[in-house]
């Protein structure tokens, strides 16, 4: 970890600099602490067809289609897995009488990868993600930190053997070694945690991505074994999947917060999701002109933040490659 934070891996994640190996020593972060019970939930949706993986990259094909990563497409998460594992705890609670816990879900500086690696979850893949032979590696993750002392579960060996899937189709090459990412080439770092401009050099690379990417979990065979969500929780919403980006560009900042109540994705607020989309719109006039996306561009070249002024003239100036005759 330390290593990885040496070579500025984690961007602008600060928080991660902030508290160093507190994040590996729990009983740092939580005095006390004896054991950590980690826990996964299931989130690809109830509904998604069998080949699933195929009908997301086909998106990734169709470049005025906005593509949002499956996990934001129900409910935010963080609240969902909270609650279940704070029920937990209540029902440990009423077995063995009242005790010290505390509950994470991505909330704070936790190793969530590596204590799910720890405890058995499943194996850390070369992508970083964790991965089980009977889940994949679409599910979230969870735990609950208390000072009771519990028998360790015993880890999982890797079963990624010789595969570089994940590797190989990474758009921007964030993996840049097994089990190394360079989360700063990574597109769900970028139009997620990344509050500033998207380097130039990687905007072409996002394509039509405007909220996370999922390609790395879609080119792993251990995902034909995800397992769908009994939680209709995490059922695609309305107006995040297969909308065009003429439209959601054209959102006001009512109309985000609106459509992304209860959602992860109100997290990075308007000027963030218009700087997300202004990107995709630029790359899908760099292959074909559209007057229509070309209009919504204009309409908000002279938008009152900077941020979304400067990625909005970058996409204006996209053009399709000029035509052999």
């Amino acid at each position: 970890m330390l290593a990885w934070l040496s070579n500025g891996f984690h961007g602008e994640m600060a928080y991660m600099q902030t508290h160093g190996l507190k994040r590996a020593r729990p009983a740092e972060l939580v005095p006390g602490t004896a054991s950590v019970i980690t826990a996964r939930m299931d989130y690809l949706p109830a509904a998604a067809p069998d080949g699933w993986q195929a009908i997301e990259f086909e998106r990734l094909r169709r470049p005025e289609e906005a593509v949002v990563s499956v996990y934001a497409r129900g409910r935010d998460y963080h609240k969902v897995l909270r609650s279940r594992l704070q029920k937990l705890s209540d029902r440990v609670a009423a077995q063995v009488g009242p005790f010290g816990h505390r509950v994470f879900t991505d909330s704070a500086p936790v190793l969530e990868a590596e204590l799910a690696a720890r405890s058995g979850q499943g194996w850390r893949g070369k992508h970083t993600l964790v991965l089980n032979r009977e889940g994949g590696s679409m599910f979230f993750l969870g735990e609950i930190y208390l000072d009771m002392a519990l028998p360790a579960s015993e880890a999982v060996t890797d079963h990624c053997g010789t595969c570089s899937a994940c590797i190989d189709v990474c758009p921007t090459q964030a993996i840049v070694a097994p089990y190394r990412l360079d989360a700063r080439r990574c597109i769900s770092y970028l139009t997620i945690e990344h509050a500033g401009a998207i380097p130039e050099d990687l905007r072409p690379l996002v394509g039509n991505r405007i909220y996370g990417c999922d390609d790395c979990q879609l080119a792993c065979p251990w995902n034909k074994f995800a397992r769908r969500s009994a939680l209709p929780d995490f059922d695609e919403r309305a107006g995040l999947t297969g909308r065009q980006l003429a439209e959601l560009f054209g959102w006001s900042e009512q109309d985000f917060l609106r459509h992304t109540e209860g959602s992860p994705i109100r997290r990075i607020g308007h000027e963030r999701w218009l700087r997300n989309v202004a990107v995709a719109i630029g790359n899908a006039l760099r292959l074909r002109e559209d007057a229509e996306l070309r209009a919504a561009l204009a309409s908000r070249a002279g938008h009152p933040g900077a941020l979304v002024r400067e990625h909005v003239a970058w996409a204006l100036a996209q053009k399709p490659p000029a035509q052999v005759s």
